[in-house]
């Protein structure tokens, strides 16, 4: 069954198209990839599918269609229910994303009372269990924390627990290992993979590093100029790539196996 249905997708800054006649689909379970270099269009894809993003850049053409509702066609009240409930997003360098201010149990709780799934204690406990289980050791304490009090693969793991608190069955996340070492990124992969098991998340995953794409992904769409030139099972994208730029990115992967 198709959870994300998107199509045609353009979308303009100005006079400039960031993202040009983009058609993706994406089932209940299944992890999908889109690859390409910095600038390529895959974040404004994503941004655009939340209805996420900032003037001048605005969806010129297309449709998103997700649990057969057209996003776009959504009130503002009705977009915002959806977000972090049914579709939430990771981002890719946690520390500007979470409040400095803010104790990180206390923005995991937030993510459960916005959305009105629980208040109060109950909603604190709740959030004590997310960052258990995404791997944070002693929660209770650390929920207490600061995010300039956490590493970076913690802040990471925090930004994964709010985007799970609401059990939604789409999470997109974009390029979250990026500002991580590799050991790290290897961890935060793992998790994000047992998760996706535990729970059946369609994973919507953003990134520029075919390396994450052939662990992770079942699906891959290749971005260029704001296009997707090649799209395809990951297997056969990486033993027989179509198109010249799938090529190059593959090339730019040591020792990438085409399997």
């Amino acid at each position: 069954m198709t959870l994300l249905d998107v199509q045609h997708l353009t979308v303009t800054f100005g006079s400039v198209t960031a993202v040009d006649d983009v058609s993706l689909q994406l089932a209940a379970g299944e992890t999908l990839a889109i690859v390409g270099e910095s600038g390529s269009g895959k974040s404004v894809t994503a941004l655009a599918i939340l209805r996420l993003l900032q003037p001048p850049g605005r969806i010129t053409g297309g449709n998103i269609l997700f649990e057969g509702r057209d996003l776009l066609a959504l009130s503002d009240s009705d977009i915002r229910s959806i977000r972090g409930a049914r579709i939430s997003l990771i981002f890719q360098e946690p520390m500007t994303a979470l409040n400095p201010v803010m104790r990180v149990g206390d923005q995991v709780a937030e993510a459960l009372t916005v959305h009105r799934l629980a208040s109060g204690s109950e909603a604190r406990e709740r959030a004590v269990d997310l960052l258990d289980a995404v791997g944070i050791t002693d929660a209770p304490r650390r929920a207490r924390d600061y995010p300039h009090q956490l590493s970076g693969g913690m802040r990471q793991r925090v930004m994964i627990a709010i985007a799970l608190a609401c059990r939604p069955p789409l999470v997109i996340a974009d390029e979250p290992t990026t500002a991580l070492d590799v050991t790290i990124q290897a961890q935060v992969l793992d998790l994000l993979r047992d998760l996706q098991a535990k729970f059946n998340l369609a994973l919507l995953l953003i990134t520029h590093d075919f390396g994450v794409v052939a662990e992770m992904a079942d699906r891959v769409a290749v971005m260029y100029k704001g296009r997707i030139v090649e799209q395809g099972a990951v297997r056969q994208v990486l033993r027989s790539p179509a198109h010249e730029y799938t090529r190059n990115l593959l090339a730019a992967v040591p020792g990438m196996i085409k399997r």
